[in-house]
């Protein structure tokens, strides 16, 4: 019986609700950063594969 208790007394307990909100809100922020940085990081590559083809063929006299 005094598990059930316990288990009563943490379904109830509102305090922590709002750390939980803090929490999800945190990871969505998260989220957002890391598919900002890959999308920013596949820019770069591409910026940096182009500049390598024109220096090659610049070098090469293409």
């Amino acid at each position: 019986m005094t598990s059930f208790r316990r288990l009563s007394n943490i379904i109830r307990n509102v305090r922590g609700t709002s750390s939980v909100e803090y929490g999800i809100i945190l990871g969505m922020i998260v989220l957002v950063v890391f598919l900002a940085i890959e999308g920013l990081a596949t820019e770069t590559i591409g910026m940096w594969d182009d500049i390598s083809t024109k220096s090659s063929n610049a070098i090469n006299g293409k």
